[in-house]
């Protein structure tokens, strides 16, 4: 089993890898899924994280069909086959459905039919999942798997599990737990643009995919995790969020005491959906306090965001939040130890010019109990990757669409 510093050698490696890759294709990250580095929490420490056995329907989509991210190292062909993968899950709906999940680019259902709340609080656009045949959802999670790498794709299938998990097992009276929506907006096209939106109760994927300008973006993207760790139906411990805060610890680790200190003593923000945000930095580490080694650190943090897809997508995105990250303030408060058998887990924010990520540990399970299993804290995280330049979450129409002020800390149901 790979130790956490090994794995985040392969990550800055593939970044910087995945650089060269970006500026010559210009001219004219992602690794694969791995074991879980050991885990600090005894509940898990000896077990490795196997989202292939999630009690969702993604493990029979993993199998059986071609694995469109393995193969994707450019945008254009993440952008084709997500397409190509699109277009085959159009042709398996009857002319009802289709008229559900397609809305025109411009629509703005786009803007507020995505947050962190319940699907009970917030209507979803497009089909849920669960209304679909085996055939349509095997290929609406092809749709996922083409757009994702590899990594990013066993984080889904964790948290969509965590979510099955949560149903099956916990107190909770939520209705919509393990119900996952998905919509196109615009027409499926490698030569304009579009996007795919995906989401459920702990997950919102907004990824817009541009043939003529060769972009692919994930902002605004929300990711959460409830619980942390889970065992499947199979008897495997999976853990989603591991590869995140073996990140986020692997950087905080490399700190100076100093560097730690001025960490702590910032102002941890949370622009989540529903927020106007004005995205104010606050106080904290800034990026030019850090070292061209932490800096690298900090960006492999950033990729689980803003490098979900393939190898040049990554190094896009990452080459222009590297330009003002000097400017980018970090900040973090809770534990300074990843270890989820004690305290009551992180909140951190890094907040820039070209990048907005918030991670935020909820206090409360929101009903959803588990005998012997944590579901608050460290096991009930919600987190919002928001593009500064190009945000169209951050707006009164979204606020008003979620019907409340859409912060991650203090909703019913949450």
């Amino acid at each position: 089993m790979p130790s956490k510093p090994s794995r985040l050698r392969r990550r800055t490696a593939t970044w910087l890898a995945a650089s060269t890759i970006a500026l010559s294709v210009a001219l004219a990250g992602c690794a694969t899924t791995a074991p879980a580095a050991s885990s600090p929490s005894s509940s898990a420490s000896s077990t490795t994280t196997d989202t292939s056995s999630s009690e969702t329907d993604a493990t029979t989509s993993s199998e059986e069909t071609t694995d469109a991210s393995t193969d994707a190292s450019t945008t254009a062909e993440t952008i084709a086959s997500t397409t190509s993968a699109a277009e085959a899950f159009i042709a398996t709906l009857t002319a009802e459905q289709q008229e559900t999940l397609l809305y025109a680019y411009d629509d703005e259902t786009k803007t507020t039919s995505w947050s962190n709340f319940p699907v009970t609080f917030v209507e979803r656009a497009g089909l849920n999942l669960a209304d679909l045949t085996e055939e349509q959802r095997q290929a609406a999670l092809t749709v996922l798997e083409s757009l994702l790498s590899d990594e990013s794709y066993a984080t889904v299938v964790g948290i969509m599990g965590g979510d099955q998990y949560l149903l099956e097992n916990s107190s909770s009276t939520e209705s919509s737990l393990g119900q996952y929506y998905i919509a196109f907006f615009g027409d499926p096209s490698d030569t304009s643009a579009w996007e795919v939106q995906f989401g459920g109760h702990h997950l919102g994927i907004n990824a817009t995919l541009d043939g003529s300008t060769d972009e692919l973006t994930f902002a605004p993207t929300h990711l959460g995790v409830q619980p942390a760790v889970y065992t499947d139906a199979d008897g495997n411990t999976v853990q989603p969020f591991d590869g995140i805060y073996t990140d986020a610890f692997a950087f905080f680790d490399s700190l100076t005491a100093e560097q730690q200190a001025t960490l702590t003593s910032g102002d941890v923000s949370m622009c989540a959906p529903g927020d106007t945000c004005d995205f104010s930095t606050g106080s904290g580490l800034t990026g030019a306090d850090l070292t061209d080694e932490q800096k690298q650190l900090l960006l492999a943090l950033i990729s689980n965001w803003a490098g979900m897809a393939d190898e040049q997508s990554t190094a896009t995105a990452l080459t222009e939040i590297e330009a003002t990250l000097d400017d980018t303030v970090i900040a973090w408060s809770g534990e300074t130890s990843y270890d989820m058998t004690t305290g009551d887990g992180i909140s951190f924010s890094i907040s820039g010019p070209n990048v907005y990520i918030a991670l935020q540990a909820q206090q409360g399970s929101a009903g959803a109990d588990v005998d012997g299993v944590s579901t608050s804290g460290w096991g009930h995280v919600h987190t919002i990757y928001r593009d500064p330049t190009n945000d169209y979450a951050g707006s009164v129409t979204q606020q008003a669409g979620s019907g409340m002020g859409g912060g991650p800390g203090g909703a019913p149901g949450e």
